[in-house]
């Protein structure tokens, strides 16, 4: 991942990011501490960061309003998926409050479009908790 990170910049670093966002097994937190570990600035690693992840978790959130039947059936299909589902059925969209979380985060921003959650909460509640986890990893790291 260094090489990546080296060889294509915050740009590399977005990507990672936005695939970390997505249902692709990847932690996006080892980038961010990995681009910190090369003395990279923090607010750009913010920055690029949170682009690449809030891009991934739109996706997310898009696919499941896009594409609920086949959504519901992937996340049927997972334990994780399972679980988000659980989550968002009992807690609604405040089941968003756990979208930072390793795993299940990316599944429950799938249920949140599959249950038709108002972007704008969206936004402001599952995507302002990743931008507050990469504040904390910046300040624990750097």
């Amino acid at each position: 991942m260094e090489a990546w990170l080296e060889g294509y910049g915050l740009w590399g670093l977005g990507a990672l990011c936005f695939l970390g966002a997505t249902l692709v097994p990847f932690s996006s937190e080892v980038a961010v501490v990995g681009a910190l570990k090369l003395g990279w600035v923090p607010w750009q690693v913010f920055v690029s960061a949170s682009l690449g992840n809030a891009l991934g978790a739109s996706l997310n959130y898009g696919l499941g309003r896009w594409a609920s039947a086949w959504v519901e059936r992937k996340l049927e299909s997972g334990r994780s998926g399972r679980r988000a589902l659980g989550w968002s059925r009992r807690y609604g969209r405040w089941a968003l409050l756990g979208s930072w979380l390793p795993v299940v985060g990316d599944p429950l921003c799938l249920a949140a479009g599959l249950f038709r959650v108002g972007f704008i909460f969206f936004v402001t509640v599952g995507l302002g908790t990743r931008l507050a986890r990469y504040l904390v990893l910046i300040a624990l790291f750097r």
